[in-house]
């Protein structure tokens, strides 16, 4: 994309047709004393990024070890406290 030099004094006076050129596709550097300050681009949102799943094995195998029996006495224990909850129920259909 080729990127347009204008002033500040001309993105104030004139900027609701530089937005809608923006909103177009257009880009501009807007300049102060003939020295760029600032870019002004079309919005894209960008996608989350996701780390390669390598990285994610490695994260994980530094992880300590589970006790299943701990968890599952936690697990229990919660349970006594807040009651069992099944993922799989449907807590409409009770």
């Amino acid at each position: 994309m080729q990127l347009k030099a204008i002033g500040q004094r001309e993105l104030r006076n004139d900027n609701a047709e530089i937005m809608r050129r923006v909103e177009a596709g257009e880009g501009f550097v807007v300049t102060r004393n003939n020295k760029p300050v600032a870019q002004l681009l079309p919005y894209r949102p960008e996608a989350p990024s996701r780390p390669p799943l390598r990285d994610v094995q490695v994260l994980f195998g530094t992880l300590p070890p589970v006790d299943a029996d701990r968890w599952e006495a936690d697990r229990n224990a919660a349970d006594e406290v807040f009651g069992a909850d099944d993922p799989l129920e449907d807590p409409w259909q009770r």
